[in-house]
């Protein structure tokens, strides 16, 4: 029987001469009197505490030593979860781990020592040069930091880690931090980095996501923080910040990036769009489009109106040297007007084909938010047409609502505000121009012209059901028929029947060998029975929708 009482003294081993914190020996104030009952071999087989005693010191040291041995290692079988010597050790163990892992991360490179060591000069003492850009533009500076890097005589990309979700910082904010806070801040990692769009058949760029640029040119030793758009985290936009060696090498970096993202841009001469997140059409990369290709016999209109339209963007735009040089503006607006279904997205999808060399700029639906975007992009890649379809959805008159809506008001600052020699339309068009502000539709610098295309007339439906049949074979000895029925209706309703017709047509001819190899033969009474139906009082809603006049 072993009385247990006092204090124990643990011997420990002296720290090697790696710098491990050294441990001579723990003393624990056991502060109890207890009572270990051991069997012939030396093995415990119970204890019994008594209350405790000593001093409020030992007592608290009690409670440590119990804490330490909870703490410790999962219990064996048949372990009673009593302290043992060696859980101290093991725990000791962990804790000079813990200390070395914390003592030696000053030793690791940090942000602020690489720099430093790049520029050969403190970098807190320079100051920090910085350009922004908006999160779409993300693909354009990386062409201008590639250009940059390739006409380097060396420079060198290290990546960054833990900056996600901490809100914004900046190259100061991490060429300032102090040591200890290495490992809780953005610090140096893997180079990451998200591919974006830079064309409509597939063409990508691979962007860096985050990164510290390490450049050396001639004397100038240059480095940037560079930070991509990341709306998760509330940091919108791309920045790049720069420090150097030299007093207005940072300014001149900063210059230069700006000016090749612009001459490397590749939206210029493309067809885009916004799209559109969860954080706005603002944060997400532009879409890029197919520019159609449509000839002129794809658009029925009347000879004038044809005229009137297509003098009005595309005269404009291959005469545009010498109409600034006569000192005429170039800035202009063209409002296309007419029910639904008689061809206005059609007559747009034929100026885009038009104007080959010419930035487009689609706003439409959910990203007509981004009238102020589309503009700034107008105004960099001119020669640029922005088309705002639906224009009536923003630019209803004031009283409808009680007041002047942000987005008109925004649409006709923009208007104005592009300089008068700006090689820049506006293309809107509308179903309701009953409902549009006065202002927009008539006042020259905003709206030029304004076209109404109306229904066809019955020679424009006879062009129009040449146009849509196509390759189907269509017996047309009864068109004079169909002309009479179809007074009123819109080209989207002329579409629809030859649609409807060459169904009737594949449905009476089962499909067979070859079948698809030899056209479609559309009887007169496969036209007759399509529009019979689509006249019928079932399909009322059906001709309201492809825009039939009365219904």
């Amino acid at each position: 029987m072993t009385t247990c009482s006092g204090t124990t003294t643990i011997p420990r081993s002296a720290a090697t001469s790696t710098g491990r914190l050294a441990v001579e020996s723990v003393t624990i104030a056991t502060g109890m009197r207890g009572r270990l009952d051991e069997s012939p071999s030396g093995r415990r087989r119970g204890r019994r505490r008594v209350p405790a005693t000593g001093t409020p010191r030992e007592r608290q040291m009690t409670a440590y030593a119990s804490a330490v041995s909870s703490s410790g290692p999962a219990q064996e079988p048949g372990d009673d979860g009593a302290f043992r010597p060696s859980d101290l050790r093991k725990y000791g163990q962990q804790l000079v781990r813990r200390f070395v892992a914390q003592a030696r991360a000053a030793e690791q490179p940090t942000i602020a020592s690489v720099v430093g060591d790049h520029l050969g000069l403190p970098p807190t003492d320079l100051a920090v040069v910085d350009e922004t850009w908006p999160a779409y533009e993300h693909v354009n500076v990386q062409a201008a930091l590639d250009a940059w890097l390739d006409a380097a005589d060396a420079h060198e990309v290290h990546g960054l880690t833990e900056y996600r979700h901490r809100g914004s910082f900046g190259f100061a904010d991490l060429l300032g931090q102090h040591p200890a806070m290495h490992l809780h801040g953005p610090r140096l990692g893997n180079v990451t980095r998200t591919t974006l769009p830079t064309g409509p058949d597939g063409q990508t760029r691979e962007c860096l996501r985050a990164a510290i640029l390490l450049v050396t040119d001639g004397d100038d030793r240059v480095a940037a923080l560079f930070r991509g758009p990341d709306p998760e985290s509330d940091l919108g936009g791309v920045v790049v910040e720069v420090v150097a060696n030299r007093v207005g090498a940072a300014a001149a970096v900063t210059a230069r990036l700006r000016e090749q993202s612009v001459a490397r841009n590749v939206f210029r001469g493309q067809v885009v769009s916004f799209g559109r997140s969860m954080f706005g059409e603002r944060s997400s990369p532009l879409r890029f489009h197919t520019r159609p290709a449509l000839s002129p016999d794809d658009l029925i209109l009347p000879s004038a109106t044809f005229a009137d339209v297509r003098r009005q963007v595309v005269g404009v735009a291959r005469n545009s040297d010498r109409l600034r040089a006569a000192g005429q503006h170039l800035k202009r607006g063209l409002l296309l007007y007419g029910p639904p279904g008689v061809g206005k997205t059609h007559t747009v999808r034929y100026l885009m084909g038009e104007l080959t060399e010419t930035t487009i700029v689609e706003l439409t639906g959910d990203t007509l938010g981004a009238i102020r975007e589309a503009c700034s992009i107008a105004r960099t890649l001119q020669p640029a047409m922005i088309v705002v379809e639906d224009v009536d959805l923003i630019a209803q008159q004031r009283d409808h609502y009680g007041g002047e809506t942000p987005l008109l008001f925004t649409l006709l600052n923009e208007m104005d505000g592009l300089d008068e020699d700006a090689d820049v339309v506006f293309l809107l068009t509308t179903n309701r121009a009953d409902l549009l502000e006065p202002a927009l539709a008539s006042r020259p610098g905003r709206v030029d012209q304004a076209v109404h295309i109306d229904l066809p007339d019955r020679e424009s439906r006879r062009r129009l059901v040449h146009l849509y049949a196509g390759t189907l074979d269509v017996d047309l000895s009864r068109l004079d028929d169909v002309l009479d029925r179809t007074d009123g209706v819109t080209a989207s309703f002329l579409k629809e029947l030859l649609r409807r017709a060459a169904v009737v047509a594949a449905d009476r001819e089962p499909p067979g060998p070859g079948a698809g190899d030899r056209p479609l033969s559309v009887t007169s009474t496969d036209l007759a029975g399509a529009l019979d139906e689509l006249l019928d009082t079932r399909n009322q809603m059906t001709r309201a929708v492809l825009g039939l006049r009365g219904e």
